[in-house]
C-alpha cells in the first residue's frame, strides 16, 4: 500500500506476483495492492514506473484502486512503503471489526535495512530504479519467510 497506487505499489505488487510465478506458488497468495488516499482511483501505474518494470522484463495491468474495509478482513499481510502509510493503515485497521491483516512496512524485510521506500512521484528514472530495487530485496525475503 501506498500513498496513490500509482508508483511503489504497483511496483511491488508486478514484482512480488513475478517472484510468485517463478517460484511456481500463485495458488498460495492471492496479491493486489491499493491506495491510502482515494486521489487516483481507475488511474494506471506511471509511466515511469511501467517503463522501470518493462525494463525488467515485467508487465501490470493494475488500475489504482483504495484500500477497503474487506482488505483488512481478507489479507493476511497488508504491507507498505513509509511510516505515514504505517499510520494511516493501523488507524483504518481499528475501525474494521474482525481485521486479520499483520500490517507491516515492506522495507522491514530488506537485507540492506533501508527501512522505507520512498515515492519516486517527483524524482528521476533513477528513483523508480531504487524502488524496483528495494521492492525486488524485500518481496524475496518476505516470500523466503515461513508463512
Amino acid at each position: 500500500v501506498s500513498l496513490g497506487n500509482i508508483c511503489r505499489s504497483p511496483i511491488a505488487e508486478a514484482v512480488f506476483r513475478k517472484l510468485v510465478a517463478d517460484e511456481k506458488v500463485e495458488n498460495k497468495w492471492m496479491t493486489d495492492s491499493a491506495a491510502v488516499s482515494d486521489w487516483n482511483v481507475g488511474r494506471c501505474p506511471d509511466a515511469r514506473a511501467l517503463s522501470c518494470l518493462r525494463n525488467h522484463g515485467i508487465e501490470t495491468a493494475h488500475k489504482a484502486r483504495q484500500i477497503t474495509k474487506e482488505d483488512f478482513q481478507t489479507f493476511d499481510y497488508i504491507l507498505c512503503m513509509d511510516e505515514s502509510n504505517l499510520r494511516d493503515l493501523k488507524r483504518k485497521s481499528n475501525q474494521v471489526k474482525d481485521c486479520k491483516a499483520t500490517i507491516e512496512l515492506l522495507g522491514s524485510y530488506d537485507p540492506q535495512k533501508q527501512l522505507i521506500i520512498e515515492d519516486p512521484y517527483y524524482g528521476s528514472e533513477k528513483d523508480f530504479e531504487t524502488v524496483y530495487e528495494q521492492c525486488v530485496r524485500c518481496c524475496k525475503a518476505f516470500l523466503e519467510k515461513p508463512h
